[in-house]
């Protein structure tokens, strides 16, 4: 399949979509920002921003720097990653679609003209004006769906629950300034236990859990940005395979995509 797809955004829901895209045999380029903003950075491929590259399951991410290199990488059946979060490479890198995968949770500042077929993620799409599909990402019935007529359900700014807790497991700045973090992912925590600070702020453990996400050190944080999570699971399991709902969104997508003739790989 020689048909290749732009994601913006790499981070966990992200790299769902761009696993499920990858297995099928599309091409796919992530792009991200400078300092991607990413928690869950064991399943994102966000991540080969810092390291140069990385591995979510079996699938390799590797940085590229031009077009040449996100053409070696291709050949090579890895992802591609580079910073770009203004989609300036797309006078050389042409996809025939794009997956805005960003969870801005409001209308992105590019629309139907990027691509010749456009996916949004989310709250903030509506299909047939800014997008041609739409995937549901909110827990529930409806979760992963395809909606070609209207939007998302529109964000709560309430967390999935994970055993029960809601609000408590999310981890977030109390104040701007420069993350210092003392843990690594999938550490187990106790109650109490110190995460990070920002600027002599704690972020402490709210309860006996395993570290399941954190943003990486010296990263610049918002008064109330998500830093990190922590999952009362306890499960290690969690840490390094894609999410339960980051594959059904991924599945939507797919779902999206495959149902256009030009891209089937069933003849209509």
């Amino acid at each position: 399949m020689n048909t290749n797809i732009l994601i913006r955004g790499g981070g966990d829901l992200a790299s769902g979509v761009a696993a499920r895209l990858h297995r099928v045999g599309f091409k796919i380029l992530i792009t991200e920002l400078a300092q991607p903003l990413v928690v869950r950075r064991t399943v994102s491929f966000a991540e080969a921003v810092f390291s140069g590259q990385t591995q979510v399951e079996e699938i390799i991410a590797e940085k590229a720097n031009n077009f040449l290199e996100i053409e070696a990488i291709h050949r090579a059946n890895k992802i591609a990653v580079v910073v770009d979060p203004k989609m300036a490479m797309l006078s050389e890198y042409k996809p025939s679609i794009l997956v805005d995968a960003r969870m801005m949770k409001q209308p992105p500042n590019v629309g139907l003209e990027v691509a010749e077929f456009v996916v949004g993620l989310g709250p903030g799409f509506l299909a047939g004006d800014n997008c041609h599909a739409v995937v549901e990402t909110m827990r529930g019935h409806t979760l992963g769906r395809v909606i070609w007529q209207g939007k998302a359900i529109e964000d709560t700014g309430i967390p999935d629950a994970v055993e029960g807790i809601r609000a408590e497991r999310v981890l977030r700045a109390g104040t701007r300034g420069l993350l210092k973090t003392f843990v690594e992912i999938g550490q187990h925590l106790e109650k109490g236990d110190l995460i990070a600070e920002v600027n002599s702020q704690k972020i402490t453990s709210p309860f006996k859990g395993v570290l399941r996400g954190l943003m990486k050190d010296g990263i610049e944080v918002k008064k109330g940005m998500k830093i990190g999570d922590v999952d009362p699971r306890n499960e290690d399991q969690y840490i390094h395979s894609i999410s339960d709902k980051a594959l059904s969104i991924g599945g939507g997508a797919l779902e999206a995509i495959l149902s256009q003739p030009q891209y089937s790989i069933v003849k209509r």
